[in-house]
């Protein structure tokens, strides 16, 4: 991707990440994401925050590794629901409780 300067998951940017399956990745952000739902509740901005920049590291990372896939409409679409329920006003009206079973189904498909 590039040479992994700039990136939190500098591993991850060089190439890391596309050896990981898809089912994977997306667990790998839901976990991000449950810790950026966690620490909004708590109302702890600092740590949200943190939790947010890497979960969005993790999308831009999935769409830069599955831009060629059939999967790259899914990573975008989560990551649009995603940017709107932190930064957009909640424009789709997503339920966090919701946000997080979508990505527990990936944890479970990954352990079967």
């Amino acid at each position: 991707m590039d040479n992994g300067v700039g990136f939190q998951h500098k591993g991850l940017a060089n190439g890391g990440w596309a050896e990981i399956p898809f089912n994977l990745q997306m667990g790998n952000i839901g976990s991000e994401v449950s810790r950026s739902l966690k620490w909004k509740e708590k109302g702890n901005e600092k740590r949200m925050n943190a939790s947010i920049d890497r979960a969005l590291e993790l999308f831009d990372l999935s769409m830069a590794f599955n831009k060629n896939s059939a999967k790259l409409k899914e990573v975008c679409r989560a990551r649009e629901e995603f940017c709107d329920y932190f930064f957009g006003g909640n424009y789709f009206q997503t339920d966090p409780t919701q946000m997080q079973r979508y990505y527990d189904q990936f944890v479970t498909m990954s352990i079967r």
